[in-house]
């Protein structure tokens, strides 16, 4: 279930309704200004809506105060051990300080960044990983990893309770993914705080993106979770942006810049589809507003398959076609098919998102698609006309079978009417 309460991290609203927030964190060591502002600024640009910064030594805690100026977006300091650290990085002026309670040093030491967070309306982010429970939940980490995770989270939050402090979110990541769906699906039913999502540690780009899918998108289409981050091992923060937008925008929980529909190719394809896709996608990072462009490897399947689409392009080996909202635009040499496609986009934008459409180029479109359609291909549009066609015969043999079939006999004794009329012996007998 979504969280009930809201908090404010700068000016992004997070839980209690708000759109799901994007965050990453920082890979450069955060005293290094010049180095930690560059990748604040990409992931802001790559659409982050808040950044985490290490903070494990003075140096880093003494440069937040400028970080925090010149970020574009708000700054979460993330703090382990060291709980002085901590109030010193709210008292720097950090949007949000992301501590552990288990290992800041016991509940005195939590009281006291509490204190501190109250007096600068800091929130705090609060929670566990697998890898650092509490040494009393260690067996049960063992015996039931689910149930240690949620049980751990629920002490904390129990301790920010006692401390009469609501300004929080929680997190709670393992590095399994089923241990992070069924502890976040377990903890979301017990407490109203918003919830970061995260699978910790979970691997390389390649793996730890469909790792980051399948756990944050299973909970995120249950409606669990507030605020996101994607976490891979690259030194290139603005990459776990981009996945993280990827897993919102194929939910539909929120939209930034075009999405893309590439069928996977088959034996059909009759051109250069992997380097049309990719030049696709990277002339399409240049744009913002969340328009659908399709590209597809045949004729046959290119229109049906993305009729939803804004604009879509289908080849066969040496022409291709435009086409936009499932309508035919125009059909192009195949290699001119990418810069045909940016220009139909383009002019849409300087028309106002209106279509440009020269009917005599769609129909010249229309008549290729046909020529090359494959007659033995099972399309959608013939897919739906044959079921349309099988309903209609289905109907009329209906109708037929009723009009020739004799009517049943009537039964005289079960008549409404019986002893009111002749029955047919009676008028037989006439």
């Amino acid at each position: 279930m979504a969280s009930e309460r809201q908090i404010h991290v700068g000016d992004v609203p997070v839980g209690g309704g708000a759109p799901v927030v994007v965050q990453t964190m920082t890979k450069t060591e955060t005293a290094n200004l010049q180095a930690t502002m560059s990748q604040i600024d990409q992931v802001a640009k790559a659409g982050a809506d808040l950044v985490r910064v290490a903070v494990p030594r003075e140096q880093d805690v003494r440069a937040l105060p400028e970080i925090i100026a010149r970020s574009p977006i708000p700054v979460i300091a993330d703090i382990h051990f060291n709980h002085t650290l901590a109030i010193k990085a709210i008292e720097a002026g950090a949007h949000c300080v992301r501590i552990n309670p288990g290992n800041i040093g016991g509940e005195e030491k939590v009281a006291q960044v509490v204190e501190a967070a109250k007096r600068c309306e800091t929130p705090l982010r609060v929670g566990v990983n697998s890898g650092s429970l509490p040494k009393h939940l260690r067996q049960l980490e063992f015996d039931d990893p689910v149930e240690a995770l949620v049980t751990a989270a629920v002490e904390t939050v129990e301790l920010m309770e006692r401390l009469d402090f609501r300004n929080f979110k929680v997190s709670m990541k393992s590095t399994s993914v089923p241990n992070t769906i069924a502890s976040n699906r377990m903890l979301s039913a017990k407490i109203p705080y918003p919830l970061h999502l995260g699978v910790t540690e979970a691997g390389t780009k390649w793996s730890g993106s469909l790792k980051s899918a399948v756990g944050l998108g299973t909970l995120l289409a249950d409606g669990i979770g507030d605020t996101i981050r994607v976490s891979l091992s690259t030194f290139h923060a603005e990459e776990e942006v981009k996945v993280a937008w990827e897993i919102l925008k194929a939910l539909k929980l929120r939209a930034k810049g075009p999405v893309l529909i590439a069928c996977p190719t088959c034996g059909r394809l009759q051109f250069d589809m992997d380097s049309v896709v990719a030049e696709v996608e990277r002339r399409l990072a240049a744009y913002e507003d969340p328009i659908e462009v399709s590209v597809l490897g045949c004729a046959v399947n290119g229109i049906g398959e993305a009729r939803h689409a804004d604009f879509g392009i289908t080849g066969a080996k040496d022409m291709g076609m435009i086409y936009s909202k499932g309508e035919p635009l125009k059909k192009v040499p195949t290699d001119r098919l990418v810069d045909e496609l940016f220009a139909e986009i383009d002019r849409y934008y300087e028309a106002g998102r209106k279509v440009q459409r020269d009917e005599r180029a769609a129909q010249e479109a229309r008549a290729w698609l046909a020529e090359n359609e494959d007659a033995s291909a099972m399309t959608p549009e013939k897919l739906a006309a044959l079921e349309a066609e099988a309903a209609n015969d289905a109907v009329a043999e209906q109708v037929l079978e009723s009009m020739l079939s004799p009517a049943p006999p009537l039964d005289e004794e079960l008549s409404p009417v019986a002893g009111r009329r002749f029955t047919r012996n009676q008028m037989a007998e006439r």
